[in-house]
This record gives structure tokens, C-alpha cells and sequence, in this order.
């Protein structure tokens, strides 16, 4: 892990963006589409954490951007070129634009300030999206990714941003994936390599600091 100073380097609130990754009813709510990856993002403290992190990025001035997975009711658009895709749409509760499946799920906050951004396809919640460019146009150098899952769309995420140039953080309290067993695994043999690991506490540790302008 970084030392604190580097951290605080990392996470100046001018040049980091706090991303969460499908932290939405349909995912990690109650009536969760996948209740089994919900139920973990809950009880290992990870949901808790991101809207920790969400919280204090919005008293600190760090911009936050909400990544939405979402399918139109008509499906057009959307993959069919992998088996998750094709078990997906069999679920019962589906992730349609424009439902409840599709909102930002408590505890995390939404403010009139953050951007959310919505995908229609793929697997990845930066490639194929407007998040690129909005990043850049916010003058973002590092970006903080949060949310589920560390199966799949964090993975992604990390690798689309450090391929993109940006510095990844992740703390690795603020993600989840299925099994339990599988993030720490993940973190450690693959996000470990390309990231930067932290924990929430060490982020708002930074965050809670002043900065000085300039």
C-alpha cells in the first residue's frame, strides 16, 4: 500500500474522480436481480463503504460519477455474444431503463453535482462509454473505483483506466464480488499488479485533511 503522503498525492480532490460501478436497486437492492452478489456487497461492508466514500467525496469536492448498467425493454443494442448476457436476460428482475432496478440503491447518495452514466452493452463501465471523455474534460489523473463486481465490472474498469492512462484506486473494502472468497484473490493476483490498493479509512483519512490550493 501507499504511504499516506503518496495517497494524499493520489487522491488530491482537483485530479480524482470517485467512480461506483452498478450500485443500483437492481444489482445490490433488495429485490437484487443477482441476490447472492447483493447479499455479500451488503454483509461484507462493502455497499456501507461506498456510500461512505460517496459522502465524504461530496463535502471534499472530489467529483463523483455513477456507473448504470441498464438494458432498453426492447433489448436493442444489447450483447448476446456471452453466456452472462443470455442468463441475464432470463432473470426475473431486469435491469430496464427507466425502472427502479436502475436507481442508485441506499445507502449511496446521489447529488445534483455527480454524473451518472448509463450503458447499454458490454462488460465494462468505461470502455464504450462517455466516461472517458467526461474524465477528461474534468482534468481527472486518478480514478477511484468502488462498487460490484469484482467478478467482473471492477476488473474491467481497472483495466480500462490504467489502459486509458489514468492511475486506478481501489479500495479494496468498497468492492465485492461472489464468492467471498474471490475478491481478495482477485485484488491481490490481478488489481494488485496494475492498481493501487488502499482501504476506505485510508481514503477519507486523505480526503478529510485540507488540501492546500495550488
Amino acid at each position: 500500500m501507499p504511504s499516506y503522503e503518496q495517497l494524499r498525492e493520489l487522491l488530491d480532490p482537483a485530479s480524482t474522480v470517485l467512480m461506483t460501478v452498478e450500485c443500483q436497486q437492481g444489482v445490490v437492492g433488495p429485490e437484487s436481480a443477482l441476490p447472492e452478489l447483493a447479499a455479500e456487497a451488503r454483509s461484507s461492508g462493502a455497499l456501507a463503504n461506498v456510500a461512505r466514500l460517496v459522502s465524504v467525496a461530496h463535502q471534499s469536492g472530489v467529483q463523483v460519477l455513477h456507473a448504470i448498467a441498464e438494458r432498453r425493454p426492447d433489448g436493442r443494442g444489447a450483447n448476446h455474444n456471452a453466456r452472462l448476457f443470455r442468463a441475464a436476460g432470463r432473470l426475473p428482475v431486469q435491469q430496464l431503463s427507466g425502472t427502479g432496478a436502475v436507481r442508485i440503491a441506499p445507502p449511496v447518495e446521489v447529488a445534483d453535482e455527480d454524473l451518472v452514466v448509463r450503458r447499454l452493452h458490454g462488460l465494462s463501465p468505461v470502455a464504450g462509454t462517455d466516461v472517458d471523455p467526461l474524465l477528461r474534460n474534468l482534468g481527472c489523473r486518478t480514478l477511484l473505483i468502488t462498487g460490484v463486481s469484482a467478478n467482473i465490472a471492477i476488473p474491467n474498469a481497472v483495466f480500462d483506466a490504467v489502459n486509458l492512462g489514468y492511475t486506478a484506486v481501489v479500495p479494496a473494502d468498497a468492492i465485492a464480488g461472489v464468492p467471498a472468497d474471490y475478491t481478495p484473490a482477485m485484488i491481490r493476483n490481478t488489481l494488485a499488479l496494475v492498481a493501487t490498493i488502499t482501504t476506505t479509512q485510508e481514503v477519507l483519512g486523505a480526503w478529510k485533511r485540507p488540501y492546500r490550493a495550488g
